[in-house]
């Protein structure tokens, strides 16, 4: 019964979408919830045009205002990245999405705890993700959640819980 439609970030489905090609599959997220849940995978990066693979990035500044900056290079991605996220986030809206599945600590999909270095390049473990701030900016009322919170069956099924609720 696929029957509520949930973003989830792409590299939890095992697309080969990261910045070295790779992926972050969930055996839990691909296999065993996608019989309860209609998968809608979004990748910011591939999406906004960064290719794969492609140069590392990381969130640099305010915690509550972070740059996303890539690491060698230091090109400022920032606005890009907001602008896909806020025109992504409009056609998220015909998905009718119940709900988000983010990739956790990643400097465009982690939805809490993601690293935002200082000007003395101390980590502070306090940002979120670009296109997860956005996407929650969006849409405040739907359930939201990262990988690593749904190992725990409580969380897990509190979420699907939620997520079914919504989808009503």
């Amino acid at each position: 019964m696929n029957s509520a439609p949930v973003g989830i970030s792409a590299c939890l489905l095992g697309l080969q979408v990261r910045y070295d090609g790779g992926h972050k599959r969930s055996d839990l997220l691909a296999d065993v919830l996608a019989s309860r849940l209609k998968w809608v995978p979004v990748c910011p990066e591939e999406e906004c045009g960064l290719g794969v693979p492609r140069e590392p990035m990381r969130l640099e500044g305010s915690p509550h205002a972070p740059r996303l900056v890539t690491i060698e290079s230091r090109v400022d991605l920032t606005e890009r990245m907001l602008r896909w996220a806020r025109l992504r986030v409009g056609q998220l809206e015909g998905q009718k999405l119940a709900g988000f599945v983010f990739k956790c600590r990643s400097p465009s999909c982690g939805l809490r705890q993601v690293s935002v270095l200082d000007s003395r390049s101390q980590p502070h473990a306090a940002g979120t993700g670009l296109f997860a701030r956005i996407f929650g900016e969006h849409f405040p009322l739907l359930p939201l959640t990262d990988e690593e919170s749904l190992q725990d069956t409580d969380a897990r099924e509190d979420f699907i819980a939620r997520v079914l609720r919504t989808a009503g």
